[in-house]
């Protein structure tokens, strides 16, 4: 695509599965889904999306119970991540598109993987970033850290620093200590934040190999919330993945290093 292509990035919504789902557009080119972590929405990826959109046409959607998104339903269903892949493939079917790549981060790597190994017609090709096996708690991956957030969280005010830690690396919180506020509150309501919360208590069984689609595994370096071991564990359900390590960065590289995390999602879609 033209170095000029239009980023310019625009809002709207459409009806898929039952849901009213908010996303934004902007670029041109093939399509990419980006799916967002547990505690964000689309808007995490604003400045990640403006470096991809000369070459793709960047689509950021909100998930169930976060941003714009609303459920139609006269009253909120629980759902688990078998639901919000559904709610991927009704998405990009609603988009007019065949199929699309897609990239989840964390939480949103869940419901990529989901996606993949369920509806491999929708999926182009799959990156995963910052994430681990599909159905399963922080508690089993990292259960000091979650033995922590679990303190952490009663009191954000205090433990908002402790937390943005192992988010982020030192050297970008050094540079960046206004990112430390986006841990001090929630944009979700109690009810909200209860049904997410309980996405992953149940295990989501993927055989090895089961996601046949060509498939890139990234992790940062500094990762302090998901060691790097979980998510190389991805690598076994995946049919010959490239996995790649990004020095030096932390959990949320969308946000940390948005033009080198561009980079190597623009090498692996376009190679």
């Amino acid at each position: 695509m033209s170095e000029h292509a239009d980023r310019t990035e625009t809002f709207t919504s459409v009806e898929a599965n039952g849901l009213s789902i908010g996303y934004s557009t902007r670029g041109s080119g093939p399509p990419l889904i980006l799916i967002h972590g547990g505690e964000a929405d689309h808007s995490m990826f604003t400045v990640l999306g403006a470096h991809l959109a000369a070459n793709f046409t960047v689509i950021a959607y909100d998930q169930r119970d976060s941003g714009a998104t609303r459920d139609l339903a006269p009253s909120p269903r629980e759902y688990g991540l078998a639901d919000m892949g559904e709610d991927v493939a009704e998405f990009i079917k609603a988009l007019g598109c065949e199929r699309a790549h897609v990239f989840g981060t964390s939480l949103g790597g869940h419901i990529a993987q989901v996606l993949a190994a369920r509806h491999p017609d929708r999926v182009d090709r799959l990156v995963l970033g910052s994430t681990w096996l599909a159905g399963h708690g922080l508690m089993a991956v990292n259960p000091r850290v979650a033995e922590q957030m679990s303190v952490w969280r009663a009191d954000v005010g205090r433990y908002a620093p402790d937390i943005a830690s192992k988010f982020f690396s030192e050297d970008f919180l050094r540079a960046h200590p206004e990112r430390i506020d986006m841990f001090r509150g929630s944009r979700r309501t109690a009810d909200q934040s209860s049904r997410r919360a309980r996405l992953l208590d149940v295990p989501y069984p993927i055989r090895d190999g089961e996601i046949k689609v060509p498939a890139l595994l990234l992790m940062g370096e500094q990762d302090g919330l998901i060691p790097n071991a979980a998510t190389r564990k991805v690598a076994q359900i995946l049919l010959e993945p490239r996995v790649e390590v990004m020095p030096g960065i932390g959990h949320i590289a969308a946000i940390e290093a948005p033009a080198e995390l561009a980079r190597r999602i623009s090498a692996f879609l376009e190679s």
